[in-house]
């Protein structure tokens, strides 16, 4: 049967096919083809593999100037810029052996270059690397990137945390749109599943310029999974089991691609019981249930490339109220509980002309968010629908002699977005949110030398209906607001010697208030607190320095971030003395705040002992408001050290390897007016992994144990930190994965 579908799905596709083609052979220095090169055009969301004898085919190929991106890990990522006129064209490429880390394709940023091209540092990393280190979800492997935190409550929720800014002030975007999912919520998780994504891309610093409002702290750029190589299929398994919760996460995939149609879909199930401390006993109700449903069809031609993508996250988790009380192993939510259902619809379509394109984004998201407190029946339940577009043109590089290069994009975002209430219970009322933005951006390369520069202007318009008794809990007067802001970049990036490279970024951003905090009237029970909103709040804007400088040769990285962010206006809460119904009240605030720290690491590859690994990483960010008071949530400063054994080769197993981690965390003494200090404490946590291969299928395997020593320990983050109740004990994770 799968025969039958894989041949009729590419007779259709070849029948309706153009005719441009390239070929080519890859191969080193000494003429020696090599096999498994990964070979891409992200422009037409095309990626293919060298054979054994390091030969490679794209079909159904545009017209014009494009692209092509060769990687292999231990080689040096070439690009080569061909322009294809001719129905068959040959490329072949020689590699040279450099560093032992691939140079990744930044997609997150408008001119998708090669991260050692940027001007702007990006972390990228793929998701099956934060897979092997044994987190249990998206957020928790996010943590481990430096630079990066989650605040959690328990194993079920985390909100990410980039250089102490949070919340609202993060943006995250996944299939190419951005993803709303009520944000101002503590204790609202993102709502994404690790499955079916390729990669995360992330942006410490203000983003406003690409993305708009609420890129103020940063942005979390998430790639899904790549379609397979043309005229192919693929089933794809996978399962992990996790010893503290007596989880396991099972996911099932199914990839097909002709030469100009291509499909995808994954299933996945997430299931965990109550978390188990140090002690031996569980922490009840943070169990957690969840399903994730991911798809796509992308189409390409000599004209344009469009992918449409689909992805349904169903939640139940389970609200610790209690504490450790109840000891059980079941993995049915008790009351209280979150119930919640995201649906991202996404559509990325490319028109290409002959020496530029027209890049065309449009997301639908339903996020829709209930709460139970003792009965099947919500008493909080939201809706939130958004659709938001992001149109920008790529001008035709200008090429000025000397190796010099100019290029230019403009673009235009908007979102419209309305918040449902259908509860018995408000946290915020009906509203509805639309942004305009418009923007532009240059980049102008001349020797080693590269300047980025843009500039863009936004305007939000927020209105809400008035509901409720006026001098009663659930009252919101009518609102009618508009905040508009101008915001700009400029970067430098030069390599100051062969192997030393220097990026300084200077950029603005801003972030309109949400309507939590413009309304809020009412217990917000996840904080247990009554929270009175400010209609007369103004533009969170704020000014980064970022300064970063990179050592790299092909057996040493050091690495150097800093950073110096000024927040004008930054909403606080702060309570005003009074009481109501048993509930201290907070009103929100604004005050000018300033954070600054930075990140920086090693990593040791001697020769002649490849198969050694020994990285490093410490990061550190102080937060504090005019007043010289702390800010809240700021991580405690952090020092990562991994010492990595490769195995050679053998016949039945490859790409071993065997890591030793020692994640140091430290005192965090300066809390903020809510908070309370916390203690240092030192986790270890050992990795083994690789490909075993029984006759014709090869899997990778992957067997983690974190918290090794079974550490009682209370993350700064935690939510559940208050009522004195410890993070996760040991736990042994075994993941296996193959295909078919």
């Amino acid at each position: 049967m799968k025969s039958i579908i894989l041949a009729l799905f590419l007779g259709f596709s070849l029948f309706i096919s153009a005719q441009n083609k390239v070929v080519g052979t890859i191969s080193d220095k000494a003429n020696k083809p090599i096999s498994g090169v990964s070979i891409s055009i992200p422009e037409i969301h095309i990626e293919t593999t060298s054979d054994e004898n390091g030969n490679y085919q794209f079909n159904n190929l545009p017209s014009r100037k494009l692209k092509i991106f060769y990687s292999y890990l231990g080689y040096t990522t070439q690009i080569k810029d061909y322009s294809f006129t001719e129905n068959i064209s040959t490329v072949d490429v020689v590699l040279e052996e450099s560093v032992h880390q691939m140079d990744e394709v930044i997609v997150s940023t408008v001119f998708n270059k090669l991260q050692s091209q940027n001007v702007m540092k990006v972390e990228h990393q793929s998701i099956k690397s934060l897979q092997e280190r044994g987190s249990a979800t998206l957020i928790e492997g996010l943590s481990t990137i430096p630079g990066v935190s989650q605040v959690s409550t328990g194993t079920s929720i985390g909100k990410p945390v980039i250089r102490g800014l949070s919340g609202n002030r993060v943006l995250v975007y996944s299939q190419g749109v951005r993803l709303e999912n009520q944000q101002f919520g503590e204790e609202h998780g993102l709502g994404l599943n690790d499955a079916g994504i390729e990669s995360v891309e992330v942006i410490k610093g203000p983003a406003s310029l690409l993305y708009g409002s609420d890129a103020i702290g940063g942005v979390l750029y998430f790639n899904p999974e790549k379609f397979v190589k043309s005229n192919t299929s693929e089933i794809n398994f996978n399962q992990k089991y996790f010893s503290n919760t007596q989880g396991s996460n099972t996911s099932l995939g199914y990839r097909l691609s002709g030469d100009k149609l291509k499909f995808s879909t994954r299933l996945s199930n997430n299931k965990h019981s109550d978390y188990k401390i140090a002690s031996g006993e569980r922490v009840t109700n943070t169990r957690f249930n969840e399903l994730d449903f991911k798809t796509g069809l992308g189409y390409s031609d000599s004209n344009f490339s469009t992918i449409f993508r689909y992805n349904f996250n169903r939640l139940d988790l389970g609200i610790s109220e209690e504490g450790i009380a109840e000891q059980t192993k079941t993995k049915k939510t008790n009351f209280p509980k979150q119930g919640v259902n995201n649906q991202i619809l996404s559509l990325n379509t490319s028109f290409f002309f002959k020496n530029s394109k027209l890049d065309a984004d449009i997301g639908y998201i339903d996020n829709q968010r209930s709460e139970f407190e003792d009965s099947n029946m919500a008493v909080l339940n939201m809706k939130l629908a958004t659709l938001n577009y992001n149109i920008k043109y790529n001008f035709p590089s200008v090429s000025l002699g000397n190796k010099s290069k100019f290029e230019a994009v403009i673009g235009t975002q908007g979102m419209h977005q309305a918040n449902e209430n259908f509860g018995e219970e408000l946290l915020i009322p009906n509203a509805t949110t639309n942004d305009m933005g418009f923007y532009g951006t240059t980049n102008y390369e001349w020797g080693k030398n590269i300047i980025q520069a843009g500039i863009r202007f936004d305007s939000r318009a927020i209105s809400s209906i008035t509901n409720g008794i006026e001098g009663e809990e659930g009252y919101f007067e009518a609102i009618d607001k508009k905040f508009k802001s101008f915001n700009s970049s400029l970067g430098f990036k030069t390599n100051l010697k062969e192997n030393l490279t220097l990026r300084l970024n200077t950029a603005t951003g801003f972030r309109a208030p949400n309507l939590a905090e413009l309304t809020s009237n009412g217990v917000h029970e996840g904080s247990n607190r009554y929270e009175i909103g400010n209609a007369n709040l103004r533009n969170e804007q704020n000014f980064q320095l970022d300064l970063n400088l990179e050592y790299r040769n092909p057996h040493l990285e050091i690495f150097l971030n800093g950073f110096y962010n000024h927040i004008n206006n930054y909403i606080f809460i702060s309570p005003n003395g009074n009481v109501i119904e048993g509930n201290n009240v907070f009103d929100y605030l604004q005050s000018n705040a300033n954070l600054f720290g930075g990140e920086g690491g090693v990593h040791f590859h001697p020769h002649p002992l490849d198969w050694l690994h020994i990285t490093s990483s410490f990061e550190n960010v102080t937060g504090k408001k005019q007043n010289e008071s702390n800010l809240p949530l700021i991580p405690a400063n952090k020092w990562n050290n991994t010492l990595q054994i490769d195995f050679e080769d053998s016949k039945f197993f490859k790409n071993g390897y065997t890591s030793l981690n020692v994640e140091h965390t430290l005192n965090q003494n300066n809390p903020s007016q809510f908070e309370t200090k916390s203690n240092d404490y030192t986790l270890i946590n050992l990795a083994f992994g690789g490909k075993v291969t029984f006759g014709k299928t090869t899997f990778d395997v992957n067997l983690n144990a974190n918290n090794l020593f079974d550490k009682r320990y209370v993350s700064h983050l935690s939510r559940l930190k208050t009522d004195g109740i410890p993070n996760s004990g040991r736990n042994i994770i075994f993941g296996i994965n193959f295909v078919i």
